[in-house]
């Protein structure tokens, strides 16, 4: 026989450990991810009781794609329309924490004497709090449904994302041998031109593609299209000079806009648990013990770091965002820990050769110290707030509660501010998009023109006028776009002081596309600076007045919005959007929580009067989702379901007592399930059988003897149906089901007390 290949036998071994290790963890209520670490040590060449992987190369390589598809994942779960509705706040909470703790890993590995790039990238790892870990001990704490989750939880989206930026510039960091301010900021220009590039047109045209072939895709089409995609951006991310993970989570953040990402989030999981656990597992290859030994004092030094830096730096984070003091607290003592990204982090360093190989090890066993330390962490807030109440004057602490009050963001911007933000915003999507389309046409478009013009004059014109109209709908919105909104007429008519600046803007706009204009006429032809400067405004001009450049320009701008909105006008049909009213409840301890209803839950089947849950919670359900559908304002006459999801509003306290309740009141498995299995018996009645001469109904089968007759045997090749109306006769031969017991007491009925002689009611065929 051939022998079987390494991989197959190493796969084996890494799944069977990971297995019983993560059952163990699930036993003990600890992260999985911990439980594949340590499979992974497990199945290291360093410990040398256990079985060993034979091919680490080929183990890495699935870890790479494990980290492809687990940020695949994380785009998916991500919106740039979530982070637009933040508003400001965690934003500069999620800037504050990340520079101080970056800072902080920096400084300490300066002080142990480690070299500069060991510095930096672990200054990145400690920055960044684990999404997974967090969230876990929420869940297991109880604490998900209040505030103060949900706003790490937002931080948390925001850190992943700027992760996914830190990655691509420790990249740039890493690829020079002395970095520079000029390089650095040439990697975050390349970051943000791709990154809104490819945005704009994927958000245009993967949901058309989708919509157009939807009635042809079934799950597994759809799950062949998703990771087609996902690997094709990812190689294109690796051609521009982005790593694959980038372009991953570019592609899932592009299908998350779309209405089949929760279908294809849905499908991608197992996919992505796959390849992720081989991935955690690959982490725990790289611990070696002798290494966490001789780097004892650092590891509990940077442990310290995490929980004091994320306790301090972490609270005033959320507190320069808005939050007050207790909120703070509770907010930064929650993130005091390091996960997934850190070792990602950590990898990319080991793959592009730049840190020391220590430094993996160390980090790995920092996360999972500080891993098991969150629960504690998070519980350690309230009375930590308490004793700094008891030691704070009263009088600080109205202050800093009161400074959350009055946070900046609340405060309406400028007309002036509103409107040179969207101008500027407009003009360089614009820019960006005629940028790329001219070095396309370039690269591609005018060799294939000159070869078959064999570089005659009009190849070049053909050339310029294909370009030109392809980039004319941006260059006309460039130029137009906003010259007539609210805002700008607003400043227009307040004062004919703004007239002068308002005409300014115009003018830049109309600069800028005139330069675009420039740029391809001067690459096709010999003309000079004044007759390029008038035909590039002639030809801006002409773009201005066309109706047609225009109609192309509201076109593109309408598709591009409502692809951007399809996945809410699904929910909004569906009736899965939570309700506007969310953010305008005036007391701040009051908020909309979702809870889902097990599917074994003790309430389904009851009414919301029967569970009369205001009463026994002080909660109010607004609206009970069930399927596709939403039913607003439920009357005391509404039952409940399994899988309802139930939107409630209430407190803190009263959100937790009722989500812990919808936990602990669910119906116990049943012990004796094995007796529970239908049979089929053969029965012929006899005729002092008490069955005889009465119905289905009168005879109490189903009712009283929970049996069911499937058919009466007639002497032909199938079952006739018995009539509900047909009645019973001696002779008749029928076929019941039902449980053993119920079966045995249909039997026991035709056996009365006073005939144990024995003239059987029934005559039992003893078939089962």
């Amino acid at each position: 026989m051939a022998e079987l290949p390494s991989l197959i036998r190493d796969l084996a071994l890494i799944l069977m450990v990971a297995g019983i290790v993560t059952l163990i963890f699930k036993r003990l209520r600890q992260p999985l991810v911990l439980g594949y670490v340590v499979a992974g040590f497990l199945v290291s060449p360093h410990m040398p009781y256990t079985a060993s992987v034979a091919d680490m190369d080929s183990i890495h390589l699935w870890a790479d794609i494990g980290v492809m598809f687990l940020l695949f994942s994380l785009g998916l779960d991500f919106s740039f329309k979530k982070i637009l509705k933040m508003g400001a706040s965690p934003i500069i909470s999620t800037i504050s924490i990340i520079t101080a703790m970056t800072v902080l890993g920096v400084c300490v590995g300066h002080a142990f004497g480690w070299p500069r790039m060991d510095c930096i990238f672990l200054g990145g790892m400690l920055a960044m709090s684990s999404t997974t870990i967090i969230y876990k001990a929420f869940d297991d704490l109880g604490l998900r449904q209040q505030q103060f989750a949900g706003l790490v939880m937002s931080v948390l989206i925001l850190e992943d994302i700027l992760a996914i930026v830190m990655m691509v510039m420790l990249s740039a960091i890493a690829s020079g041998s002395n970095p520079d301010g000029g390089q650095l900021l040439r990697s975050i220009v390349s970051i943000a031109f791709f990154l809104v590039l490819w945005l704009v047109v994927g958000i245009s045209a993967v949901p058309l593609f989708l919509r157009s072939v939807r009635r042809l895709i079934n799950s597994e089409v759809l799950l062949i299209v998703s990771l087609g995609l996902c690997c094709a951006m990812a190689v294109f991310s690796t051609k521009v000079g982005f790593s694959s993970a980038f372009g991953a989570f570019i592609m899932g953040s592009i299908l998350a806009e779309t209405i089949e990402a929760e279908r294809i989030e849905k499908l991608v999981e197992p996919v992505k648990n796959l390849f992720g656990a081989i991935f955690f597992v690959s982490v725990g290859m790289l611990v070696d013990p002798h290494i966490i030994v001789s780097y004892a004092v650092p590891i509990i030094s940077l442990v310290l770091t995490i929980l004091v830096g994320q306790s301090v730096f972490g609270s005033l984070g959320f507190m320069l965002g808005g939050e007050s003091l207790k909120s703070a607290m509770r907010c930064g003592f929650s993130m005091a820990q390091i996960g997934e990204f850190s070792f990602i982090i950590a990898s990319l360093g080991l793959s592009l050769g730049v840190i020391s190989d220590f430094l993996y090890p160390v980090v790995v066993a920092v996360s999972v110290i500080t891993t098991f330390l969150t629960p504690y962490m998070i519980r350690l807030a309230t009375p930590a707030y308490s004793a700094l109440e008891h030691r704070l004057p009263s009088r600080l602490i109205r202050l800093l509660n009161q400074f959350s009050v009055s946070h900046p963001n609340t405060m309406q911007q400028s007309k002036w501010r509103r409107l040179l933000l969207q101008m500027t915003i407009n003009t360089a999507v614009y820019a960006i998009l005629s940028t790329a389309a001219v070095t396309l046409m370039f690269m591609f478009f005018h060799p294939f023109v000159e070869s078959l013009t064999h570089g005659a004059w009009y190849g070049n014109l053909l050339t310029g006028v294909a370009t030109i109209m392809l980039i004319a709908p941006f260059l006309r919105a460039m130029v137009m776009k906003k010259n007539r909104s609210e805002e700008f007429r607003a400043l227009w008519a307040e004062s004919s002081r703004n007239w002068l600046p308002l005409i300014f803007t115009i003018l830049l706009r109309l600069g800028l596309a005139m330069a675009f204009v420039f740029v391809v006429c001067k690459q096709l032809t010999h003309f000079g600076f004044a007759m390029l400067t008038v035909v590039a405004l002639l030809v801006v001009i002409m773009l201005v007045l066309s109706r047609s450049i225009k109609r192309r320009s509201i076109l593109l701008e309408r598709l591009f919005v409502n692809n951007l909105r399809s996945r809410d006008i699904e929910a909004e049909v569906h009736g899965k959007k939570r309700p506007l009213y969310e953010g305008r409840l005036l007391d701040r301890d009051i908020h909309i929580a979702d809870f889902d209803l097990p599917q074994n839950s003790s309430w389904a089947g009851q009414t919301l009067q029967q569970l009369n849950l205001g009463h026994r919670y002080g909660v109010h359900v607004s609206s009970i989702l069930r399927g596709g559908m939403r039913l607003n304002i439920p009357d005391g006459h509404s039952l409940l379901f399994p899988l309802d999801r139930l939107q409630v509003i209430g407190s803190d306290e009263q959100l937790t007592k009722l989500g812990q309740a919808i936990k602990q009141e669910v119906l116990t498995d049943d012990p004796d399930l094995e007796k529970r299995e239908m049979k089929l018996r053969q029965l012929q009645i006899t005729a002092d059988s008490p069955f005889v001469g009465k119905t289905l109904v009168e005879s109490g089968l189903r009712s009283l003897y929970n049996c069911m007759v499937v058919g009466l045997e007639e002497g032909q090749e199938n079952l006739s149906p018995f009539r509900p109306d047909r009645r019973f006769e001696e002779g008749d031969i029928v076929w019941i089901v039902g449980e053993e017991a119920s079966l045995q007491t249909v039997i026991d009925a035709g056996k009365p007390e006073s005939r144990k002689a024995g003239i059987p009611g029934f005559r039992d065929s003893g078939i089962p």
